[in-house]
């Protein structure tokens, strides 16, 4: 079962997208850092939470550039894990990140991206805005995703 099919079953479901956010965390650890909450996921999108609490917090008591990085990333990943055929795989190569405002509540990232098909390794740009709890777009990152056929895989 992929990525998308596990969220599909489980997102309905009473405690499903706390359980799918857990088990996220659990796959990539780091991730658990901020407590990401997946709330909405089809091909080629995602839209995950966090909450503003103290251990993602920086010395000024706004939520931290690295924590808001580390949101972009995996609502940007597991999105592009769902999206892609179970013959792509994908790697991350880099991060443009653009600190617009002060992210002063709990955070919103909305991961997206249009180039998700088959075909001949590739970049990927999926764009990521990280809007605070007024709507306000505070980070905006592009992270650039290495796509390519799996090995010995077949369709």
């Amino acid at each position: 079962m992929n990525v998308l099919d596990t969220w599909n079953k489980m997102q309905a479901k009473p405690l499903g997208k706390w359980l799918f956010s857990r088990a996220v965390s659990l796959k990539a650890p780091y991730f658990a850092t901020i407590r990401p909450r997946f709330e909405e996921m089809h091909a080629g999108y995602a839209k995950v939470s966090m909450k503003k609490r103290r251990g993602v917090e920086n010395h000024i008591g706004t939520v931290h550039a690295i924590a808001c990085c580390n949101l972009a990333e995996v609502a940007a990943g597991t999105m592009l894990e769902a999206s892609l055929p179970k013959t792509m795989r994908w790697l991350p190569r880099g991060m443009n990140v653009q600190y617009l405002k002060k992210a002063e509540t709990d955070l919103v990232a909305v991961a997206t991206v249009e180039d998700f098909a088959e075909g001949p390794a590739r970049d990927v740009v999926v764009g990521v805005d990280i809007q605070d709890a007024n709507g306000q777009v505070v980070v905006h990152a592009d992270i650039a995703m290495y796509v390519s056929p799996k090995k010995g895989v077949r369709a």
